[in-house]
């Protein structure tokens, strides 16, 4: 039995649909099983409610053999502490009560580099990954640089005004991955009854590019001008809070970015194993440009 987490979300929906053909038992653990594709809820058994809700995970993950595990995002948290390992806790107790024999967790890189230290999002997301391994379950971490499809919150403003921003210097060149190639890496590890152990696997796209490298490419493909803006992480920090996120969720943002901008994503060696298919070109021309052009 493969439990899937999130699945009507981004990278979630993704793993369910590589897995689905796989004649393997699945179950899922969805707040709102009207999201979930038609053919998809055919096929799966729901379970409906909160993976972080003991109760909930008590019911879904009786009988499992393998977890695919993603926080989902919380931006009122208390702290990112309180996002990922606490929403977490329920779970590894599960895990351990139901004898979960795998687990696949959507996490971060930079476990070894200084900079994890005091990365918010990523520095909590590791927290995770621990915790997750001190139940004696074998686990995979999959150590993610930022996704290409972030970019399609910035949409509006790439087709209206050219632009797109983050706080990280528009000349470091480093790892991006399309959430496809994060569901194609999550489904396998899944599906193959042969690891155990606690590691992570890192998943790092073809190529590394600056924001510099993907304005020019992007505006190659959408035929128009884009220009990246490097922002303060103030600057970053207003707009979540101004959207709604609190205070401790926006700042963890900002510390992550920040992290990155100091090599956070750079330590991990590419090898290839760790290098996945889609470049951010192919990701523009099949993903971005038909969401700009819209």
């Amino acid at each position: 039995m493969i439990i899937i987490t999130a699945p009507a979300g981004q990278i979630g929906h993704q793993v369910l649909g590589n897995v689905l053909s796989s004649g393997e038992p699945i179950r899922v653990i969805v707040r709102n099983p009207s999201r979930l594709r038609a053919e998809a809820r055919e096929r799966v058994e729901v379970v409906q409610g909160s993976h972080g809700d003991i109760d909930v995970v008590d019911q879904a993950f009786a009988g499992a053999d393998a977890v695919f595990w993603l926080v989902p995002p919380d931006p009122h948290a208390n702290s990112a502490e309180a996002a990922y390992v606490d929403f977490t806790r329920p779970s590894c107790d599960a895990f351990k009560r139901h004898g979960v024999q795998r687990v696949v967790g959507i996490s971060a890189l930079g476990r070894r580099t200084v900079a994890a230290r005091h990365a918010g999002l990523a520095t909590a997301s590791l927290a995770m990954d621990d915790l997750i391994a001190s139940t004696g379950v074998s686990y995979r971490a999959l150590a993610m640089p930022s996704f290409m499809d972030n970019l399609l919150r910035q949409v509006p403003a790439i087709k209206d005004r050219g632009v797109f921003v983050t706080p990280i210097s528009g000349d470091r060149k480093l790892p991006s991955c399309a959430t496809r190639d994060i569901a194609a890496a999550a489904a396998r590890l899944l599906l193959d009854g042969s690891w155990s152990g606690a590691g992570h696997v890192a998943v790092l796209g073809p190529e590394d590019l600056s924001f510099n490298d993907m304005a020019q490419i992007m505006s190659e493909v959408l035929s128009q001008p884009v220009r990246y803006q490097q922002i303060t992480g103030q600057a970053l920090k207003d707009r979540l809070t101004g959207a709604g996120m609190s205070d401790a969720m926006a700042q963890a943002t900002v510390d992550m970015m920040i992290a990155k901008d100091q090599g956070l994503d750079n330590a991990e060696p590419r090898t290839p194993e760790s290098t996945t298919p889609t470049s951010f070109r192919q990701w523009c021309e099949e993903v971005l440009k038909p969401a700009v052009l819209a």
